[in-house]
């Protein structure tokens, strides 16, 4: 088992995950109680197949879910590091389908995800609005989360929840996000009902925000930082269909699992 900080250069930054590469599959009853006995963010789960890609599972330490970025860029770190002569990797999962990850030869990593942008809501709801310390400037939905958007950067950073009403808000999370000082766009991650009160970075919900601020900001190429105290880098290409989520990784620990026979 490996464990890996993800969309970080420096050690300590980034948000953590374990990968476990396997030959077979486990039972997902062992799968979710190694992920608990992790009790990092996410485990992501491996499996190479006959074709040369490989298939791959994400866990939290409650639950199983449909789709981790940053456990899926540390996953990539892993397998790039197991194989180096190896520049694309490509896995497969249920709900999100194929995903293609290749290396720069600094070490950054392309991440190709499907585009998941959010659509705007006529009303928001009263938990979201109550559930934030400062009011957003307006409100988007998607699949995953709530999306608050405000004026400033600063906003973002000074924003407080109240998790017990943003965890009634479940199935989905909430982002917060606004223009970047020195970036293109920040955001920060809640997520009380699905792991814990933040997310330190959040790959998969800039799958969401990237083509939000893309057309905000008329550009395609943009820079991201996920401002949780921890904080990560992402760097996103948005096309029609796809996003590119890129960002470099880190690793932190290196082991063995011991199960019983």
């Amino acid at each position: 088992m490996f464990q890996v900080d993800a969309f970080t250069d420096t050690l300590f930054g980034g948000n953590y995950a374990a990968v476990v590469p396997l030959a077979d599959w486990l039972s997902a009853e062992l799968m979710q109680a190694i992920a608990a006995e992790n009790n990092v963010s996410e485990t992501a789960f491996v499996v190479k197949q006959a074709d040369g890609g490989y298939a791959i599972r994400w866990f939290s330490p409650l639950a199983e879910i449909d789709f981790c970025g940053h456990a899926t860029l540390a996953a990539a770190f892993v397998l790039f590091r197991l194989n180096p002569d190896t520049q694309v990797l490509r896995f497969r999962a249920a709900a999100v389908g194929e995903l293609s990850l290749s290396r720069e030869t600094d070490g950054l990593i392309h991440m190709d995800a499907p585009r998941l942008a959010p659509v705007p809501v006529e009303e928001a709801p009263a938990l979201l609005l109550d559930g934030l310390s400062i009011r957003p400037d307006s409100v988007l939905v998607s699949r995953q989360a709530w999306f608050a958007v405000y004026a400033d950067e600063g906003q973002v950073r000074a924003v407080e929840q109240d998790p017990e009403l943003i965890r009634q808000l479940a199935p989905r999370d909430v982002v917060v996000t606004a223009p970047g000082h020195d970036v293109d766009f920040v955001s920060r991650y809640f997520w009380p009902a699905n792991g814990g009160l933040e997310d330190m970075v959040t790959g998969s919900i800039h799958a969401g925000l990237a083509p939000y601020w893309a057309e905000r900001l008329g550009r395609d190429r943009l820079v991201a930082v996920q401002a949780s105290a921890r904080c990560g880098r992402l760097y996103c290409q948005v096309e029609a269909e796809r996003v590119r989520i890129s960002g470099y990784a880190v690793l932190y620990l290196e082991g063995c699992i011991h199960l019983p026979d």
